[in-house]
């Protein structure tokens, strides 16, 4: 899950001396939400479509106090690009080396197709949310509590966190959820969603927005 095997490189990166329509033009025949404009193929910055098709006329030079600096290094992880997808509403983001040069991009779809590989998307079982104080919460104890019932955990991640309460999303599978959701009660969980087989895609597909929200707590 390292950006160096998911960089793509069929999207050209702009000159800051290329004409802004040319941009735009190419932008919405990609569908993409932003271009990347470098100069000596030293990256300067990301520049909206939105805002292009509002320029005069003239060259992307003439945008360069409006460019948005965001990319990710070839060496980090998939995760370090959620943050940025949600924060410039992009749905590509470039990836630059250390020395700044430009070398590509990852994409939405990129970040989508890896995770829906995952157990936590892909097995069939049931979905519970818990809520507890976050002092007093423990991944160890929740983990405890789903194995001690004789069921599996597919995956699991924190879904909010406001004030002094966090929540947790599970997938486990499907065994044993009456008791599970006793034990949880009993560990002073509370259990605040349920959902089972048929259910699981939609709300999986809500959820889905925890990678956006990674890294901003």
């Amino acid at each position: 899950m390292f950006i160096q095997d998911y960089i793509s490189k069929d999207y050209p990166d702009f000159d800051i001396a290329d004409s802004i329509e040319e941009a735009a033009e190419i932008a919405r025949e990609f569908s993409y939400s932003h271009v990347f404009v470098t100069k000596n193929k030293l990256f300067l910055g990301a520049i909206s479509l939105a805002f292009l098709e509002e320029s005069p006329e003239g060259i992307l030079q003439s945008l360069e106090i409006h460019f948005e600096r965001f990319a990710v290094l070839e060496d980090g992880h998939l995760l370090d690009s959620i943050k940025l997808f949600h924060i410039f509403n992009s749905n590509l983001v470039p990836v630059i080396d250390k020395e700044e040069r430009y070398l590509g991009y990852i994409s939405c779809d990129d970040i989508f197709n890896e995770f829906s590989k995952y157990p936590l998307f892909s097995e069939i079982g049931a979905v519970i949310i818990v809520q507890k104080n976050y002092r007093d919460y423990s991944f160890s104890e929740i983990s405890k509590i789903i194995e001690e019932n004789n069921s599996k955990i597919f995956g699991s991640f924190i879904s909010s966190l406001e004030r002094d309460e966090v929540q947790i999303t599970l997938k486990i599978s499907s065994e044993n959820l009456s008791s599970i959701d006793e034990t949880f009660e009993r560990y002073g969980y509370e259990v605040v969603e349920k959902h089972y087989d048929d259910e699981k895609e939609e709300l999986l597909k809500a959820r889905f927005g925890f990678f956006q929200k990674y890294l901003e707590f």
